[in-house]
């Protein structure tokens, strides 16, 4: 009997998966309309919908930078109807700044990193400083003078400074601000002199002239910035970073329903009607497997903790 109720169970799990979606499905976004991690979500929305049929919506849930929608997506059902698409931040940041009601290495199931982007140290066009080798003399010679710009304590543009003084041994001036928004306006008006900024944020400024590149966190030179040297070209090692855009679910996703997914957003992402255009805003296309997105959630999470820790990093 306990065998005929195990097959009967397995029959059942796979029939919900060769049916799905059987409702609405839900692309919950932690953070407000209109920033990077919502631009993939609406890209993706479309085309998963004409691929698989039913609806797809997208749901910002922001607050708490991330931690709200992300604790809305592991507390759902794991059928295929609630997808979590995020930055970086819930699921390798935020951890070990704030306490977070969920596990990030225990309670997801990892689909796909869609795209990364790096970040790029930007100047004000007025600025005395012309490259990065002066940058770095200047901060030697002047300790905790020059001002780091960042979207917030613990961002991506917040840590990849911490890691650049780290490994140059200087140091500056981090001055957090509530969002992107308010860094480039005090950018352009010559108030804070630098930031190591998104470079999807970015770019537009330094097509206008209005923004200075002098260095960028990629392995490789962006072709956006072709003159634009990469921090390790600089000798300045372990201090390749991106923010990272990614696609999960709550645990105990059907591996059917998985497989369906990661198949369909990689589909899309390498979409020559989709690419071109991310490409031409900053993104690099990663859509690596389920299995790789474990292993490099693992690394980035170690990673990170350990420059927090280092560096006694805080919450705001």
């Amino acid at each position: 009997m306990k065998k005929l109720l195990c097959a009967l169970g397995a029959t059942m799990t796979l029939t919900s998966a060769m049916a799905w979606p059987t409702k609405p499905v839900t692309l919950v976004v932690p953070f407000p309309p209109g920033g990077s991690t919502d631009a993939i979500a609406r890209t993706l929305q479309p085309k998963l919908q004409e691929k698989f049929g039913g609806t797809f919506v997208v749901d910002n849930k922001p607050g708490a930078t991330g931690t709200i929608g992300a604790t809305l997506v592991v507390r759902a059902a794991p059928d295929g109807h609630t997808i979590f698409v995020s930055s970086l931040g819930p699921y390798v940041i935020a951890p070990h700044l704030t306490k977070v009601t969920y596990d990030a290495t225990k309670d997801f199931d990892y689909i796909t990193v869609a795209v990364q982007a790096p970040n790029v140290l930007v100047v004000p066009a007025a600025s005395p400083h012309k490259s990065m080798a002066e940058v770095i003399a200047y901060q030697k010679a002047n300790p905790g003078k020059m001002t780091f710009a960042s979207s917030g304590n613990g961002s991506s543009d917040h840590l990849t400074a911490e890691l650049y003084w780290q490994q140059t041994g200087t140091s500056g001036v981090h001055v957090p601000y509530k969002g992107g928004g308010p860094v480039m306006t005090d950018l352009l008006g010559n108030q804070v002199d630098s930031s190591f900024m998104n470079i999807n944020t970015a770019m537009p400024q330094i097509r206008a002239g209005k923004l200075r590149a002098l260095s960028i966190t990629s392995a490789q030179r962006s072709p956006l910035l072709p003159d634009v040297p990469t921090l390790e070209e600089l000798g300045i090692k372990e201090a390749n970073v991106y923010s990272w855009q990614a696609i999960a679910a709550p645990k105990g996703l059907p591996a059917d329903i998985k497989n369906k997914l990661y198949t369909a957003i990689k589909e899309t992402l390498n979409d020559p009607a989709v690419k071109p255009k991310l490409v031409e805003v900053g993104f690099e296309v990663v859509a690596n497997t389920p299995e790789e997105f474990t292993k490099f959630q693992a690394a980035e999470f170690a990673r990170w903790q350990k420059l927090i820790t280092s560096r006694n990093i805080k919450a705001d």
